[in-house]
């Protein structure tokens, strides 16, 4: 069948290029003369004016030719042409020569090569007539196309794929899923090649398509996601109409179903146990449970709660937005012995509920949830828990404050055993009964040294001291009146000389330690010892303060300068307490203004500023002093100087230190040498001095006698340098080691004495022997500088050998 049909196709081809070939023949340009060439040729216009040219359609010729001849796809021809030969015909352009041969004679032109139109849809060619002999034109050339006939070769192809679409679960028939297109290569101008149409191959069960648009819509309404979430469904489209002998092309489109809210929660289990023990705290979690929601996403969204009215009481639900679990906690205290099982209502309903789904029932579920409460070994508890006593504070040691009590909640009933925590009450004030829980005092109790005492009892079960119970006990201290009360300050006042009767001197308050419930209320009078007074009264002003005024005219500072004034002071009790306090009245000298001026007694302060003269005048004494003191001591410096530079004369009792050795003698520079110079010329003073006998330094004596030998350095055996010499060495490492610091010990060596000295070193240090093996008459042949050395060594030696003798 597909044989004839194809040699159908082909046989109307042919007949459609022959009928094309005769218009082609029809429409060429009629010929009046001889043919024309272009314009300007000599040739063309020796025959006269032309009125003609070519006039060219469009050649056709069908793609895709399968025959083993060339196609024949038209014919060119001139008026001109008589037939002879004598006109070749050629032409030029696209595909000239290689896909389109034309016969020079004839004008025959056809196709050698197979075609398609999908990628070129017609050529263009230009056709020349001229002649053979002189290769003139006889004709103008012009320009013709050639068209290539479309077939239906091409399938439509879906060039967007792949597609997927979604649709809501539930959604009503014709719901509109997604558009799908197809497009065709084949000329959408010519036949119906290029018309496709849509239709669906597999899935049309629960879809649809337009045949027209591609838009893929349900085809049922009950499309259910928990069943089946996805659907695979073949669209097929078809060109030439959907008519016998077009061609198709195939896509597969993938359709997810989306969720709804389309299925309530539901719990597994109707009934879940727990156990929990009773000591729990405020807050544990106890079990979870979850129930289960066939939707996805949001729509499993869940929130949880608590029921029935013993549930909430005692127990929480929270909802875990992680997991969509309820999470059950304690929400009191759990005791085994008054409840041992609780039983919980739980509901689960959906946070987000589609209102379109309503009639499908309830979103929601209950389950019962039993907790077991587990028993265990608790500690003792205080009942009732108050934590407020109350004592007077003359109670006497031992007295009851309270009693507390506490009980073994457990159903053994263990006996309790109390005891105060003495880190809270260190100085033991008070006692408890281990056995009664009576609280008593244990010292003497004072409300105005701790109005109140924090203390901690401690209950504890007989046999086992482990558990322990804690409970917060306030002892408040009450008021008694054992405080008398007392002038708020030692009150002292003043009064002019010129005072007038009734005028106010003092006003009086007091103080008092106790605080009595009632407040405080104090009666004011003179004391018994001041009855006889006259010279001033008391008011009280029935506010807890009294005033003091004068009850005479004028007072004499020379007769009494100071009065002491008693003053007795009751408080409202019970009992009532009383004390007298003393009131100091002096009597001081006032300005006509009444500013005092001066009192006799100097501690007492007249008044709080000094007036600019007094203050002057102060200064002025003041710096006398300072000036006295300074004199004084310059006179004893002065006077002191005077006596040292006396006793300077003695060289006995100076000594002239320094810490350098220097150059020489004749390094006169270095020194003043006058100092030491001094010492020595003294021959003259010494002379002069007449006392004693012949044996005794009389004046028939040398006066070089008087003066004793230098002092030589000998070494005593029973001397220790230890300690002397570890100090240096510890010193010396100290600096050594640490290298950030200058040396500030250093250690000079002098070894040159001076130039062109005659005679050896004369240091005594070297030498071993006493001054008497030694021979110094040598020093007086030094010349004048050493004479005064010279005349010392020679007496101290003439001293020495008169003592051996």
């Amino acid at each position: 069948m597909a044989k004839g049909l194809r040699g159908f196709l082909w046989t109307m081809l042919l007949l459609f290029c022959a009928i094309q070939e005769l218009g082609s023949w029809a429409m060429h340009t009629a010929v009046e003369g001889p043919g024309l060439g272009e314009p300007g040729d000599p040739a063309l216009l020796a025959g006269g004016r032309v009125k003609r040219g070519w006039v060219w359609n469009q050649f056709f010729v069908v793609e895709e030719y399968t025959g083993t001849e060339p196609l024949y796809v038209g014919k060119i021809h001139s008026d001109s042409d008589e037939g002879d030969g004598s006109i070749k015909y050629t032409i030029s352009g696209e595909g000239a020569g290689t896909i389109f041969l034309i016969d020079e004679i004839t004008g025959d032109i056809h196709a050698t090569e197979r075609l398609d139109r999908e990628q070129k849809t017609f050529y263009t060619l230009r056709a020349q007539a001229r002649d053979r002999q002189t290769d003139q034109l006889l004709e103008p050339e012009s320009e013709f196309i050639i068209k290539v006939q479309d077939i239906n070769d091409s399938e439509p192809r879906f060039l967007e794929g792949p597609y997927i679409g979604s649709v809501a679960e539930l959604s009503p028939i014709g719901t509109s899923v997604m558009q799908v297109m197809a497009s065709d290569a084949d000329d959408p101008t010519y036949g119906s090649s290029a018309r496709v149409v849509y239709s669906v191959l597999e899935g049309e069960q629960h879809f649809t398509v337009d045949s027209k648009t591609g838009v893929i819509r349900t085809a049922v309404a009950d499309l259910d996601r928990e069943t089946q979430d996805r659907y695979e469904v073949v669209i097929r489209a078809t060109d030439m109409a959907g008519q016998l002998g077009g061609l198709s092309g195939s896509t597969t489109v993938t359709i997810v179903v989306t969720d709804v809210n389309d299925n309530p929660p539901r719990f597994p289990q109707k009934m879940y146990q727990f156990s929990i023990v009773e000591t729990a705290p405020v807050g544990t979690a106890i079990g979870r449970v979850k129930a289960e929601d066939s939707d996805v996403g949001e729509n499993t969204d869940m929130t949880y709660q608590v029921k029935d009215e013993e549930g909430v009481e005692m127990f929480k639900v929270t909802t875990d937005s992680n997991t969509q679990e309820a999470v059950i906690t304690v929400q009191k205290p759990l005791d085994y012995e008054s409840k041992k099982v609780h039983t919980v209502v739980v509901e689960a309903l959906n946070k987000f509920v589609d209102p379109r789904f309503v009639d499908l029932g309830t979103f929601r579920d209950q389950t019962i949830v039993r907790v077991s409460v587990l028993d265990v070994d608790e500690p003792p508890e205080f009942r009732p828990p108050s934590n407020l006593m109350e004592v007077q504070e003359d109670a006497h040691v031992g007295s009851v404050v309270g009693v507390v009590t506490a009980l073994d909640p457990d159903t053994a009933n263990h006996p309790v055993r109390y005891a105060i925590d003495r880190s809270t009450d260190a100085e033991r004030i008070f006692d408890i009964d281990a056995k009664t829980g009576a609280i008593v005092t244990g010292k003497v109790l004072d409300r105005e040294t701790a109005g109140w005492h924090n203390i901690t009892v401690l209950a504890m079960e007989a046999d086992n001291h482990s558990q322990v119970s804690r409970a917060s006990l306030r002892i408040r201290i009450l008021d008694v009146n054992d405080n008398p009360p007392e002038l708020a300050t030692p009150y002292e006042a003043a009064v002019c000389e010129d005072a007038k009767p009734g005028q106010l001197i003092q006003t009086i308050s007091v103080v008092d330690r106790d605080e009595p419930q009632s407040g405080h209320r104090f009666y004011f009078t003179l004391a018994p010892e001041a009855t006889n007074n006259h010279h001033f009264s008391l008011l009280d002003i029935q506010d807890n303060t009294a005033a003091v005024h004068t009850q005479r005219v004028g007072f004499n500072r020379q007769e009494q300068d100071v009065y002491l004034l008693p003053i007795l002071v009751v408080d409202s009790g019970p009992p009532a307490l009383s004390s007298t306090g003393t009131l100091t009245i002096r009597v001081c000298g006032c300005d006509s203004s009444g500013a005092i001026q001066s009192c006799n007694s100097t501690a007492y302060v007249v008044s709080a500023t000094l007036s600019p003269g007094a203050l002057i005048a102060l200064l002025v004494c003041v710096l006398i002093l300072v000036v006295l003191v300074l004199l004084i001591l310059t006179l004893k410096r002065h006077h002191k100087s005077h006596l040292t530079s006396e006793d300077d004369e003695d060289m006995r009792d100076n000594v002239i230190k320094y810490n350098d050795e220097g150059g020489g003698e004749q390094d006169t520079e270095a020194y003043d040498m006058s100092a030491l110079r001094s010492l020595y010329d003294f021959s003259e003073i010494k002379a002069g001095d007449g006392g004693g006998g012949p044996g005794e330094g009389g004046p028939g004596r040398n006066p070089a006698s008087e003066l004793h030998a230098l002092p030589q350095w000998v070494q005593s055996p029973d001397l220790d340098f230890s300690v002397f010499r570890d100090y240096i060495c510890r010193k010396v490492e100290q600096a050594d080691e640490d290298l950030s610091v200058p040396p500030y010990d250093s250690f000079q060596t002098y070894a040159f004495e001076g130039s062109d000295s005659p005679v050896p070193s004369l240091s005594s240090i070297n030498t071993w022997s006493s001054g008497s093996e030694q021979d110094f008459s040598y020093l007086g042949g030094w010349g004048p500088r050493f004479r005064q050395l010279a005349a010392l060594y020679a007496g101290r030696r003439g001293e020495e050998d008169s003592e051996e003798s």
